[in-house]
């Protein structure tokens, strides 16, 4: 049965081919479907071919993935994604910067999200969420393992069926049976300009080693500590002037820009993990 008519994200992730391009794109005008916009990449390395569709009309889902199923190699990957705003709960613990600047974003339409929720393990950042009119609900970690105060976020989150989790300087390392419920849709900002200084106080880890540069990377969770799939990246010049904590200060403003760009990708369906990388269209 058809849907109504509106706008959708096609992924394809296969096997590279001859014709590709031509048999995904001859499936959809097959569908009666307009393509407002199309991107590829072939990872030459590997192989492996990704393209990026997105289509405006009737969608019938079962009929265009299996008509796609019948022209694309095997053991290929299809995914239809509704285009348009997602919902998201943002975790934190207490340093404001990253989460005011999504809240302001999202306020103003810079990012096309609703923050249904945002929990902390602290209660410092209530007030500062609460001026959006956003929820705010403390699950405090004190007296409890990783896994009871886990239960307990869990508990919280459920309701909100969100899309994504968003670690917005949440400093606590989460569980693989955590991680396993939202796979590749918890997104962390890691200040560090990764694989470097890799774990706790990077910023003292570079101003001992000297660095010039400081950066953030915002990357999905996995189950080893801040080594998930990157999506973006960023740096900013530092010299021997700058004290541990006056990189750390510098280094906020790009924490926080960083998170914000990777968090718009991902709603917009422009990151595409495969293995521990990622294609960003």
């Amino acid at each position: 049965m058809s849907q109504p008519s509106d706008r959708r994200v096609l992924i394809t992730d296969c096997a590279d081919a001859k014709g590709l391009i031509a048999k995904i794109t001859g499936v959809c005008f097959e569908n009666g479907l307009n393509i407002i916009k199309n991107d590829e990449f072939v990872d030459n390395t590997e192989g492996r071919f990704f393209m990026r569709t997105e289509l405006e009309g009737l969608v019938d889902e079962a009929s265009l993935l299996g008509a796609l199923d019948e022209v694309l190699p095997a053991h290929h990957h299809t995914s239809l994604k509704p285009a348009g705003r997602k919902r998201v709960v943002v975790l934190v613990t207490k340093e404001a910067h990253c989460l005011g600047d999504l809240m302001m974003k999202a306020y103003y339409g810079a990012l096309d999200v609703e923050i249904a929720a945002v929990v902390g393990n602290y209660d410092k950042l209530r007030p500062l969420t609460e001026k959006f009119d956003i929820p705010f609900h403390h699950v405090c970690h004190e007296g409890l393992d990783r896994h009871q105060h886990e239960a307990a976020l869990a508990e919280v989150i459920a309701p909100y069926a969100p899309d994504y989790l968003v670690l917005a300087k949440f400093m606590r390392i989460l569980t693989p049976e955590f991680v396993g419920r939202y796979p590749n849709r918890i997104i962390n900002i890691h200040h560090s300009f990764l694989p470097a200084f890799i774990g706790a106080n990077p910023y003292r880890q570079a101003w001992e080693r000297g660095v010039k540069i400081i950066g953030a990377t915002a990357h999905f969770v996995n189950n080893c500590l801040d080594e998930g799939p990157i999506i973006k990246q960023d740096v900013i010049h530092v010299d021997h002037n700058y004290s541990a904590l006056e990189m750390a200060r510098a280094g906020r403003d790009v924490e926080k820009s960083v998170l914000s760009r990777a968090l718009g990708l991902v709603l917009a369906d422009k990151v595409v993990v495969y293995g521990n990388k990622t294609v960003v269209f």
